[in-house]
């Protein structure tokens, strides 16, 4: 549908299919989805914020990141849940700018947080006797603003930007709004925000994948020349965070590759799925592997449910 800019008020989104009576299914996933997510990342927000030995740097940053997890989930579930049990799929062009803000600035505090989180174990394995003194209680809740002022300001500006173009389209090819989607639909100069889009991506991307590749380098090489409870320490406190990355990074690749080139060979079902699992898996995966992988949360969880359930059966 070709319109001219002052006519654009919303956006239809063309990857929704007829499924039917199997809607209702769908829902039901996505809400039971949801439901856990919410669960999860609470559960684990309240037992790190209520038990003073879980004060401690890396136990901040799991709680940054927890939040943000509840953060991104709310710009994407509710909206999805709404659109599966709609039989028009539109979305109102201020609406669908709020998700872009959602969804990007959920993935960038996303990469900010894991960047920080090696920086705290190749400091606290690398350099064990200076960790207190240089991981201080100030330098957290500095780094811990700036993972989230960063990518909310970063990402106000792309949408300022994008806001601003004149648009000869409103048809998205996806379930929900993203910012890419909106700019191939520009019929206007888009030569800043793509500068500024490559600029944003080379910092976010690649000066934080080398940071984090630097600061494993450093902890393997400590590792080897370690003790057996050092490199027994540092698997359990990294192995989880290396998931974390991996999974989130290859789910970003992903959505990358099908959004950027032609998948039209490919199942309407199976690319929703690619465009989704960074955004819906994540969310549930992080509290699910900290939860089990890290001891001392674990404990503080079972502990935690143990007491609810003892004073629910009295």
């Amino acid at each position: 549908m070709m319109m001219n800019s002052t006519q654009v008020s919303y956006f239809m989104l063309a990857a929704y299919f007829d499924t039917r009576i199997l809607k209702y299914f769908y829902f039901l996933i996505i809400l039971s989805l949801y439901v856990l997510i919410i669960f999860s990342n609470l559960l684990l927000i309240v037992v790190i914020c209520t038990n003073r030995s879980l004060h401690e740097p890396m136990y901040m940053f799991l709680c940054s990141l927890f939040v943000n997890e509840l953060w991104g989930s709310a710009g994407l579930f509710p909206f999805l849940m709404v659109q599966i049990l709609s039989d028009i799929h539109m979305v109102s062009l201020y609406f669908c700018f709020l998700q872009v803000f959602s969804v990007h600035s959920y993935v960038n505090n996303q990469f900010f947080t894991l960047t920080i989180m090696s920086y705290d174990r190749y400091l606290a394995i690398c350099d064990p006797l200076q960790y207190s003194t240089r991981m201080t209680f100030h330098k957290v809740a500095v780094l811990v603003a700036i993972i989230w002022l960063y990518p909310f300001i970063a990402i106000v500006l792309i949408v300022s930007l994008s806001s601003s173009l004149q648009l000869c389209g409103n048809i998205i090819n996806k379930v929900y709004c993203d910012n890419h989607s909106i700019l191939k639909l520009a019929c206007s100069d888009t030569s800043i925000i793509n500068i500024y889009g490559l600029i944003a991506t080379f910092v976010t991307v690649f000066g934080l994948v080398i940071s984090i590749i630097y600061t494993y380098v450093r902890i393997l090489q400590v590792c080897f020349s370690a003790s057996k409870q050092t490199q027994q320490r540092a698997v359990s406190t990294c192995t989880p965070h290396l998931a974390s990355l991996l999974n989130f990074s290859f789910g970003s690749l992903f959505e990358i590759v099908q959004s950027r080139f032609n998948m039209n060979g490919v199942h309407p079902m199976l690319r929703i799925f690619l465009s989704l699992y960074f955004l819906t898996c994540q969310p549930l995966f992080n509290p699910v592997m900290y939860g089990l992988k890290m001891s001392k949360i674990r404990n503080m969880c079972k502990r935690l449910l143990f007491s609810v359930v003892k004073k629910e059966s009295g």
